[in-house]
């Protein structure tokens, strides 16, 4: 079988995604992504006349964020005009889907060399107002499906498997940890690239969003503000948060368990990977990083939306004929803690092997861009700590899963 390889990875420090905040708020999203794809271009001297394509993840693709904003910021970054681009959605799993539809081009042998990742404003995005809920108030897939806020979800789940406030605080401290040892030992220095301003003055070259001083003390006075949302109206119909987890959960008792400090950070970021064909990378003497090993996606319950990791790791697994003992580190996003926590608990993983270096509680989740960077940060780990294959995997909207597995070379 053919091979789509890795040759290399970036991303832009996270900032924090508010309006007026962050070191990239008022940043046109275009103008954040071109400056990824312009450092990953020019550090691997790429022609870009070659690209076949730039595929990126963007979850919002409103206004700014939208017209293709994978072609305008090639355009941007002062790609050839030969450098197609297409933008895709698959929520929160965008970034790791782009690069996984980048692998089986590349693997049908249709296309030799490809820039994935994603991009995503979230200071942008939340000056624009409340976004539709999942179904668009479409109240036939309402009847069908009902999805309530991702937060709710998360502390329904948690109540499920039987993780407390207690536990969920305690993984939400080690991710701080985590990350702060991570960024204070250069851990994420290799992928990491300056963002500039207009006017070329530095807007940011470290991580914005991590709070290290977090103690379970702290961490445990924060209130857990999701149940509040229950008598909230869903949109005009008047349809309440709380009358559509009774619709799926009748005479569920409901408890507040996730909070700020233990659910992903809401940051603006962008990362990228180039993919190249074994072929290609050895005629213009690319040294490859890593293999795709294997690519899956997994569709659960949209009512549970975050439950559909643990599947799609397993799917994944099984298809390259391996077993969660054959991988040595795991990159489960931190949307909320019961994600992670429920996939270990599923899987049997052992938490020493699963976001070495913290993740988006700590770092912060900029939505169509984790995934590309979360398989940087496992290409960086793999090199560093000297190990062999990564699993990197996250929960999407709508109760689906993307997957993929690396090896390095």
């Amino acid at each position: 079988m053919k091979e789509a390889w890795i040759i290399d990875a970036v991303r832009t420090p996270r900032a924090i995604g508010k309006p007026g905040k962050g070191a990239y708020s008022g940043m046109h999203p275009q103008r954040l992504l071109s400056q990824v794809l312009r450092a990953i271009a020019d550090r691997n001297s790429l022609d870009t006349a070659e690209i076949d394509d730039v595929i990126m993840g963007c979850s919002t693709q409103v206004k700014w964020q939208g017209a293709c904003i994978a072609r305008s910021a090639a355009l941007d970054a002062g790609y050839h005009v030969n450098a197609s681009g297409v933008t895709l959605d698959r929520f929160c799993g965008s970034g790791i889907t782009s690069v996984n539809m980048a692998a089986t081009s590349i693997i049908s042998g249709f296309e030799d060399l490809i820039v994935a990742g994603g991009v995503e404003m979230m200071s942008y995005t939340a000056s624009l107002g409340p976004m539709a809920h999942l179904d668009s108030g479409n109240l036939h897939l309402r009847e069908l499906h009902p999805m309530a806020n991702v937060g709710l979800s998360a502390d329904i789940i948690a109540k499920e498997e039987g993780f407390s406030r207690l536990d969920v605080d305690k993984f939400g401290l080690e991710s701080q940890r985590r990350a702060d040892f991570a960024i204070k030992n250069g851990h994420f220095k290799k992928s990491l690239i300056p963002v500039y301003r207009e006017d070329g003055t530095l807007a940011l070259d470290r991580e914005e969003y991590p709070r290290p001083e977090t103690t379970l003390e702290s961490i445990s006075g924060l209130k857990a503000p999701f149940g509040n949302l229950m008598n909230v109206p869903v949109d005009e119909t008047g349809t309440t948060y709380g009358q559509l987890v009774e619709k799926k959960w009748p005479g569920f008792q409901f408890e507040n368990i996730h909070h700020a400090g233990n659910s992903s950070g809401v940051v603006d970021g962008a990362g990228a990977l180039v993919l190249a064909s074994p072929e290609y990378a050895k005629a213009h003497g690319f040294k490859p990083r890593a293999r795709i090993v294997m690519t899956a996606n997994s569709g659960g319950s949209p009512a549970h939306i975050l439950n559909q990791p643990g599947p799609a790791a397993l799917k994944a697994l099984k298809r390259a004929g391996m077993t969660v003992n054959d991988i040595d580190l795991f990159e489960v996003n931190e949307a909320f803690a019961v994600v992670v926590l429920k996939f270990m608990k599923d899987l049997g993983v052992d938490p020493a092997k699963v976001n070495v270096n913290g993740g988006a509680i700590a770092l912060g989740h900029p939505i169509g861009a984790t995934g590309s960077m979360l398989i940087g940060t496992a290409l960086d780990e793999l090199e560093r700590s000297d190990k062999n294959t990564a699993l990197i995997t996250m929960c999407a909207a709508g109760g689906m899963a993307p997957a993929l597995i690396i090896e390095r070379i």
